[in-house]
């Protein structure tokens, strides 16, 4: 199965997005099919062995769009830039269309309605007797109008042929009616002069609606000019992280530094890196040091310092030193490569809630040209003139608006995911960032979620026989040759104190209980209570003081010899600075806190008190942890998941909502709907916010494109003309169509002020 995006010309509406992905999904071997009105985009997975994407295009090409295969922005990491940038062609053709229409239409109105607005001008162009030369000058003035904006016709009618009306259909009929009724106005008014009717040479010169056909179409496109510009502002993300890749690199080839586009980095080359300059791929530090600015990645605004060994992210900024790297991801398998991915798939992806607006996009236009011939038809019926009646069936052909119904979703979308990418929070999917508004239960792992995940040496009591330094030499030297977790942190606590590791013999790892060996003919043991009460040395001294280790959530490691214990080492997997104000903010919201975690009782409950979170699960096993959270999903409670470890993804993709601490596994990270970046808990509280921030956005989206139809419409039909003298001008239809797609646009926009604070969380 093979999955591939387009870029699609053409599409104005729902409707137009409902015939696209009915083309194509008629296709053999196609699986999956979604388009996206804000971005122009056609997402297609599909068997290659069935079809090619020249067949996709042509499908596309017959429903009466153009689609052309997009060349992925994530190669941007490897020198190729997108060959075409639809939307920014888009908008220029728009603009170009919109001036020339301006230029023609001022004159247009000048002629038809000066007089009205009683401006100067000459007597000629509003008597009678000149009724036709007044005319065809309008007619005249029409046409560069009609012919710049002939894609309106052209998509509008051969859709209609078709019986799949879009918002191009309404536009163009709209337009063609009015232009041609105003064709027969000419005729009428010659007809009429030459036979000296002056009285209806003088009517129909003042119904002609050659302005009316000409200000729609010049309205509509200024519309789509203006959201075309506004599309632009939403895709800023991702540009911002496209512009980020450096386009060469300098590496070390024959033992002399070369500068080569950046696609020609190769993995296991060595990259020199100078200060000021942009990492071009990710690689580990091979030598030398520096502070490394990751915030265009992370969201992090304080500089990492990274050594040997250290791994470094492309598009990162090295800020002071210099160092070399040995690259390890070239392309499309960097990190900015794969979070440019992420932002651009969540952007064109549908959320649930769309599904209303397609539904009811799908049959709006059918419903929108059956009203308007209804209404001339009754309005002939009640008596009315033909041009009046003609004008109602114009007006509601023009200010039905599907176009804001399709943009009320995806551009918040767009701008929502941009948002949470600017801040190192990656939203894998439209559906991800509406389920996390619905969380009404946060379940976090404890172990490299809630804590750092890096054990550290907190405390060091040793007895009278010997001095702290002592204690921890002999605690090193023998875990320097063990593998469980404690043994790092000891070996650290040894590093940073500069003690002494001594050779060790005899050295045998317990399981379970500890390790032990030989040092200068003497026996040590370092492990749990389990490993002194076998060997049957007391530890009574130390009994008091283990517990009170214990209950503050820390691990007492018993260190003795042959004879008497001698002495205890703290350790302590220590919480992560937010943690604490992460777990009030989600009490503040609302939710019910849960930690999940395989420790001791004793250690849950202590972190349980530092962190007054509510309920804790302990002693849990890595297989089990799935099934605490169907046990919780259960009890009707909406569950969100916060995990990094490879134990974790199950349950991850148990939850409703899985949040993957970026920091984690690959395996983690896969498995999760968002990914923080930083592994920082308070972003997770942001992406509850920013969730419940987009989705009551689409909402507004939604209500004011149903509320400006179900206003319009019957405004434009004339219902209440009988009753308060309400008529709506064709011309003043098409402005506020392109209105409220714009407005809806604006408002979307609004996101782009989201920021991480939480002082609206209550």
């Amino acid at each position: 199965m093979k999955t591939e995006k387009f870029d699609v010309t053409g599409m104005m509406c729902t409707a137009c997005v409902s015939h696209v992905e009915k083309s194509v999904s008629k296709l053999d071997g196609v699986k999956n099919v979604n388009v996206n009105l804000l971005t122009n985009s056609l997402t297609v997975s599909f068997d290659e062995l069935n079809l090619n994407t020249v067949a996709i295009e042509k499908s596309v090409e017959e429903a009466g769009y153009e689609a052309h295969l997009r060349v992925d922005a994530a190669n941007v990491t490897t020198g190729q830039e997108p060959k075409i940038d639809f939307v920014k062609l888009e908008q220029d053709e728009m603009k170009k269309r919109w001036w020339i229409s301006f230029v023609f239409l001022l004159p247009l109105l000048y002629i038809s309605m000066g007089h009205m607005l009683r401006l100067p001008i000459p007597h000629t162009f509003h008597s009678t007797e000149n009724a036709l030369m007044v005319a065809f000058t309008q007619f005249l003035l029409t046409l560069p109008i009609v012919f710049v904006n002939k894609k309106y016709f052209q998509n509008g009618f051969k859709s209609l042929f078709k019986a799949a009306p879009n918002m191009d259909s309404l536009i163009a009929i709209g337009s063609s009616a009015a232009i041609l009724y105003g064709i027969f106005a000419i005729y009428k008014i010659g007809y009429a002069l030459g036979h000296a009717d002056m009285q209806t040479a003088a009517r129909f010169s003042e119904d002609l609606y050659f302005e009316s056909g000409a200000t729609i179409l010049t309205l509509i496109t200024l519309g789509k000019y203006l959201e075309a510009k506004s599309k632009n502002r939403t895709s800023n993300a991702i540009t911002r992280l496209m512009d980020l890749a450096p386009k060469t690199a300098v590496v070390i080839r024959n033992n002399e530094e070369v500068e080569i586009p950046v696609e020609q980095v190769l993995v296991g080359d060595v990259v020199v890196v100078r200060p000021g300059q942009r990492i071009p791929v990710d690689g580990i530090v091979e030598s030398g040091s520096s502070s490394v600015d990751e915030s265009a990645l992370t969201g992090e605004s304080i500089p990492v310092f990274k050594e040997k060994n250290d791994t470094v992210l492309s598009a990162s900024i090295n800020k002071s030193g210099f160092f070399t790297l040995r690259a390890t991801k070239i392309g499309k398998d960097t990190t900015l490569s794969q979070i440019i991915s992420l932002v651009e798939d969540a952007s064109s992806s549908k959320a649930p809630i769309s599904k209303l607006a397609d539904r009811i996009s799908a049959v709006f236009v059918p419903v929108v040209i059956t009203i308007s011939l209804l209404s001339i038809v009754v309005w002939l019926i009640l008596g009315y003139p033909f041009d009046f009646a003609l004008s109602i069936g114009i007006a509601v052909l023009v200010i039905s608006c599907p176009c804001a119904l399709g943009l009320a979703t995806p551009v918040a979308i767009m701008v929502g995911t941009g948002k949470g990418a600017e801040y190192g929070i990656l939203i894998k999917s439209a559906e991800s960032l509406e389920k996390a508004q619905k969380t009404d239960t946060i379940v976090l792992d404890k172990t490299g979620t809630i804590t750092e995940g890096k054990p550290r040496v907190t405390d060091i009591f040793s007895s009278k026989s010997i001095s702290d330094s002592e204690l921890l030499i002999i605690a090193a030297s023998l875990e320097k040759l063990s593998e469980h977790p404690l043994a790092e942190a000891v070996l650290l606590e040894a590093e940073n104190q500069k003690a002494e590791i001594l050779p060790v013999k005899d050295f045998q790892a317990i399981p379970g209980q500890g390790v032990e060996g030989s040092m200068n003919g003497t026996k040590y043991l370092a492990g749990n209570h389990r490993l002194i009460n076998n060997r049957g040395l007391d530890f009574q001294h130390f009994n008091a003081l283990a517990d009170k280790l214990a209950d503050e959530g820390k691990t007492p490691l018993f260190i003795a010899n042959q004879k008497e214990v001698l002495g205890i080492i703290a350790v302590s997997d220590t919480l992560k600075t937010t943690s604490k104000e992460a777990v009030e903010r989600f009490r503040q919201m609302g939710m019910d806190v849960v930690m999940l975690t395989g420790d001791h009782a004793k250690t849950a409950m202590a972190m349980q008190q530092q962190l007054n979170i509510s309920t804790v699960i302990a002693e849990v096993l890595p297989q089990d942890k799935d099934k605490e959270i169907t046990r919780l999903q259960a009890a009707g409670r909406n569950v969100a998941m916060v995990g990094d470890g490879i134990n974790d993804a199950p349950a991850l993709m148990r939850s409703d909502l899985g949040i993957a601490i970026g920091a984690g596994t690959d395996v983690a990270i896969e498995s999760a709907d968002v990914v923080l970046m930083r592994s920082d808990l308070l972003d997770a509280v942001t992406t509850i916010r920013l969730s419940k921030a987009v989705m009551q956005n689409i909402k507004q989206n939604l209500f004011w494109a149903f509320f400006y139809n179900i206003i319009g419409i019957p405004l434009a039909a004339g219902v209440f003309y009988s009753v308060l003298g309400w008529k709506l001008n064709p011309m003043f239809a098409a402005a506020a169509m392109s209105l409220s797609s714009v407005t809806v646009v604006l408002n979307a926009l609004r996101l782009l002020r989201f920021k991480p604070s939480v002082e609206n969380d209550k």
